[in-house]
């Protein structure tokens, strides 16, 4: 069974494909000639679309911070971890989005989580592959790969590569408290209509 403290292991890189994970174990030379120093996994951004060059700008904001519930601050500003089976989000099968709970930039897609059997929210790629920044993390003596969102600056959790092989080999460890999930149904008015086309009916 997947732990999300488990240690990520080198692997031969993946498949360089728009939207797909690519792996660059330690010391190679990435496509664009900068030397891998940490062992983290790397996305080739897609060219975006005509309507997300008009999204809206999504920030780290002090009042959306202020309004955390102390479990939430825990995990998104002082990189805590819930407990596992725990999470809101654990067992959701609703489709839709996930975002960030603190900008409100979006980060996951319905289509993309999967039950790993790990305690916790597990997706095999990102909705969008730069809002998710990838950092060494060697704390409590393990090597992995934390995930924070780019914009809100939010512990996420950690990426692994243990997910499905058939979709990328990736599985994104999420806290349910980093994140708050905005129905298909719900997209449009909260001003997601633009990634409606990318989630199942």
């Amino acid at each position: 069974m997947p732990q999300c403290g488990a240690e990520i292991q080198p692997e031969a890189p993946c498949a360089d494909k728009v939207g797909q994970p690519a792996r660059f174990p330690r010391g190679t030379t990435h496509p664009t000639g900068a030397v891998e120093t940490l062992p983290v996994l790397s996305y080739i951004q897609p060219k975006p679309k005509p309507q997300d060059l008009r999204m809206p700008r999504y920030e780290r904001r002090p009042e959306a911070i202020a309004a955390l519930t102390p479990e939430q601050y825990h995990v998104t500003q002082e990189n805590g971890t819930e407990r596992p089976w725990t999470g809101a989000y654990n067992s959701n099968k609703r489709p839709g989005i996930y975002v960030d709970i603190v900008s409100g930039e979006p980060l996951f897609a319905s289509c993309d989580k999967y039950e790993s059997g790990c305690g916790w929210p597990s997706f095999t790629r990102p909705l969008i592959p730069d809002h998710v920044v990838e950092k060494s993390d060697q704390s409590h003596g393990m090597a992995r790969v934390e995930v924070r969102s780019r914009h809100g600056d939010s512990h996420l959790g950690h990426v692994f590569t243990d997910g499905p092989r058939d979709r990328g080999g990736l599985r994104y460890c999420i806290n349910s408290n980093a994140l708050r999930f905005i129905a298909r149904e719900d997209m449009e008015a909260e001003g997601y209509g633009a990634w409606l086309d990318q989630i199942e009916g």
